[in-house]
């Protein structure tokens, strides 16, 4: 492994509205020196717009105190030329792809947008990776990209594994998430890329995607509706808080795959890929009920809530799997890393977060 110095790089963040994105983005800019961070987003409107303008204008309010600099530009990963002008302009030492069409339920009504972004995006980064080295360029020393524990379909081996078996995706969502993968590796291999990719176990906390299972559960609750409760709550996920996760990222970013020649004369792939979840599964019974008392704690629902005929247990939806759980053996091994908030905790957060921007 490469160590990569940070302070004073230039940086691409594509997905920089986004969740895991913008919490990267503040992460940075507070911990690193001088750093130089772009960020990318299409700003669709798959979710709340005004919630990835909440998450920019923290980063905004925050410049002002590090001495960092961010760019923001809204543009499409889609979009190969704007891409190509992009690296061109501001030749990247470090790129992080997590611009994507999320979403497994989703990805069934509307398989274009993950086509899209996934694949074509994700193969226009990879292009522009390639053609940062031209002309003797100091080209892109690495990349990390988004991967999903979606990957894993519906593998009965437990703790999910990277060297598992993953070629059987149960979402088309999974199935672009394995081709991102494939992509990265062919590259790497083919072109001397330094890559790592992160296959992210169900990421949560404040300011989250809404279309996510506690974000929505939230919402319901608060308008007095039932919630629906997927195969019975016998499902279970390896449920990571987003400052977890971020400091992953983080560490990741600052160490590169060596690259190196094997006996052929040509490049062994500088790649690699790692989970990165809370090695602690949870079921969403036992999730769900601590959310509504954290909802409760936080005064979005009264003190003598009935909870019980808020729920519905139903069965399990198309494109979902049993359990997530993540082996992090490999980056705890690599990088140290090693998850220490508390699912109550990560919840109570949560809760504050939404009282503070839903009901001001």
């Amino acid at each position: 492994m490469r160590d990569i110095d940070l302070r004073g790089k230039s940086i691409i963040v594509t997905g920089a509205a986004g969740f895991i994105g913008a919490n990267l983005v503040e992460t940075l800019l507070r911990d690193i020196e001088d750093i130089n961070i772009i960020g990318i987003d299409n700003m669709n409107d798959y979710y709340d717009v005004s919630l990835k303008e909440y998450r920019l204008q923290k980063i905004q309010e925050q410049l002002s105190l590090v001495s960092g600099k961010f760019k923001f530009i809204k543009a499409d990963i889609a979009d190969k030329a704007v891409v190509e002008v992009l690296f061109s302009i501001y030749q990247p030492d470090v790129v992080v792809n997590l611009a994507a069409q999320a979403g497994v339920r989703y990805s069934i009504v509307n398989p274009d947008a993950y086509i899209e972004s996934n694949l074509k995006g994700f193969y226009n980064i990879l292009e522009a990776c390639r053609h940062s080295y031209d002309e003797s360029g100091k080209g892109v020393e690495h990349l990390v990209y988004a991967s999903s524990s979606s990957v894993y379909g519906s593998n009965k081996k437990v703790p999910y594994c990277v060297e598992d078996k993953v070629d059987d995706p149960v979402s088309l969502y999974a199935a672009t998430k394995k081709s991102d993968e494939l992509l990265a590796h062919a590259y790497s291999k083919l072109y001397n890329i330094p890559a790592t990719g992160l296959r992210f176990f169900t990421v949560y906390g404040p300011a989250g995607r809404p279309d996510m299972a506690y974000f929505n559960f939230t919402r319901k609750l608060r308008e007095d509706q039932k919630i629906q409760i997927f195969n019975y709550g016998n499902c279970k996920r390896d449920f990571t808080y987003i400052d977890d996760v971020v400091e992953g990222i983080a560490k990741v970013m600052q160490g590169a795959p060596e690259r190196r020649t094997g006996e052929d004369g040509l490049p062994i792939a500088p790649y690699a890929i790692y989970n990165i979840g809370n090695n602690e599964p949870v079921s969403l019974l036992e999730f769900v009920d601590i959310l509504q008392q954290e909802l409760v704690r936080a005064k979005i629902l009264p003190e003598n809530f009935d909870f019980e005929s808020h729920k519905e247990l139903v069965a399990m939806q198309p494109g979902d799997v049993m359990i997530t759980y993540a082996d992090i053996s490999g980056l705890n091994r690599d990088f140290g890393f090693k998850p220490s908030t508390p699912l109550r905790m990560g919840l109570r957060k949560f809760a504050e977060w939404y009282r503070l921007f839903y009901e001001k």
